[in-house]
């Protein structure tokens, strides 16, 4: 199950996975109920679909083209290729044999049904903090689920990532089993929010560097991270590259609908997120979210710009004011409710430029109140869109890294 971020995002656990990303954020421990998940819905299936929205199964678990939960999704990793399972109640090439007891230790231990360890691309290291409850009404909600037969193909990693015991290493590093426990000192709200940040919606999977293994950088957490050509922002309370200028009531917003209007919109992977989960999310379950990212303390791996030479800058300019000028304005402060800005945006100034660059080429659907933009891959060069990306990453007062290439550019068209 996943996030996002998630079918892109996973990187290197990625590439020891099975499902979405993976972590180690903070509270975890001893099982203790939370705040009943809202809304109650009359049946335990019920609540699972909501809670399955929430941690954005379907992403991860269903193929391009596929049918829903059905598995075959493919994740490229630098150990190879992972192919998502299918989750539907099959008992041949899905979960019909898995009983309530053995979801659960999938869920909270990473555990099959056979006894092995499992690749951490299930992010259980975030699952691990769901109560028992949730997860059997997950389960609940997945034995609703007409039974698909599809058999997935083996997962194509190189040794000795296709050897299990491989895990034991990660699992002995990486993971901590423990259901999440309430902060006394907060209020119910946080608690709730905490819970579904750092368990089911797992958001600082994709958006916390990882190191060589594949494990958070803790002390970076939530400072964003590249996945898959996209770049997942800075949650934490930075004010230049995080959320730091931005109210609760912002963060909800965009959670429901996938853009903030004078803030910036959801692109790649956070837009399917966005889709496929957190729009479906009951208000106070967004507010409780927001609530809990506000409280991140601010940090940033933000690169600070470099000057660009006149005459490259010039050009830059003009291809802006020729190509974007008419939307964004000549100050790059876009056009309220209907284009974004570019001053301030965290898309333009993160310290990947991949975002930014993929927009330029192949432009956004709709988004909220904002109307589609056209992508430009077939009318500028690779040159072209790297001068244009540097340009807007250090203009209006943006302080970002002026290093994006040609070379980045057309490695990036490709994707």
């Amino acid at each position: 199950m996943l996030h996002s971020l998630r079918k892109s995002l996973a990187v290197l656990p990625a590439a020891l996975m099975f499902i979405a990303s993976l972590s180690a954020a903070p509270a975890a421990q001893a099982q203790q109920p939370v705040a009943q998940p809202t809304p109650a819905p009359q049946t335990p299936a019920q609540r699972g679909q909501y809670l399955a929205q929430a941690g954005d199964c379907i992403s991860c678990h269903t193929a391009n083209g596929g049918v829903p939960f059905a598995g075959g999704y493919r994740l490229d990793t630098p150990f190879g290729a992972l192919l998502a399972p299918n989750i539907t109640p099959d008992p041949k090439t899905g979960i019909g044999l898995w009983s309530a007891d053995q979801f659960y230790r999938a869920m909270h231990e990473g555990v099959n049904r056979h006894g092995q360890d499992m690749y951490p691309a299930m992010p259980y290291d975030f699952y691990t903090r769901i109560t028992r409850e949730d997860s059997d009404a997950i389960y609940a909600y997945l034995r609703t689920l007409a039974p698909v037969v599809n058999a997935v193909a083996i997962n194509q990693l190189r040794f000795p990532f296709n050897q299990r015991w491989s895990m034991a290493v990660w699992r002995e590093l990486y993971f901590t089993e423990g259901t999440f426990k309430p902060d006394a000192s907060k209020p119910a709200s946080w608690n709730r929010g905490a819970y579904l940040v750092e368990g089911l919606g797992h958001c600082s999977s994709c958006h916390s560097p990882r190191n060589a293994l594949g494990g958070i950088e803790k002390d970076k957490a939530y400072t964003g991270a590249s996945i898959d050509g996209w770049f997942a922002l800075n949650l934490s309370s930075n004010l230049h590259t995080g959320l730091g200028s931005w109210t609760a009531a912002d963060i909800a917003t965009y959670l429901k609908t996938g853009a903030v209007p004078g803030k910036t919109t959801a692109l790649g992977p956070m837009a399917e997120v966005v889709r496929n989960s957190t729009s479906h999310l009951t208000d106070a379950d967004l507010a409780a979210m927001a609530e809990y990212l506000k409280s991140i303390p601010p940090n940033s791996s933000l690169r600070t710009g470099k000057p660009v030479p006149d005459p490259a800058r010039a050009q830059a300019a003009t291809l802006y004011m020729d190509h974007c000028g008419a939307c964004h304005q000549a100050g790059g402060r876009g056009m309220p409710g209907v284009f974004p800005p570019l001053a301030g945006n965290p898309v333009v100034i993160a310290p990947d430029a991949a975002n930014i660059v993929k927009v330029v080429l192949g432009g956004v659907p709709a988004q909220g109140k904002y109307i589609p933009m056209p992508g430009f891959a077939s009318q500028l060069n690779d040159q072209q869109i790297a001068d244009l990306a540097n340009y807007v990453r250090i203009s209006w007062g943006n302080q970002a890294a002026a290093d994006v290439t040609a070379a980045a550019v057309e490695k990036l068209r490709g994707r």
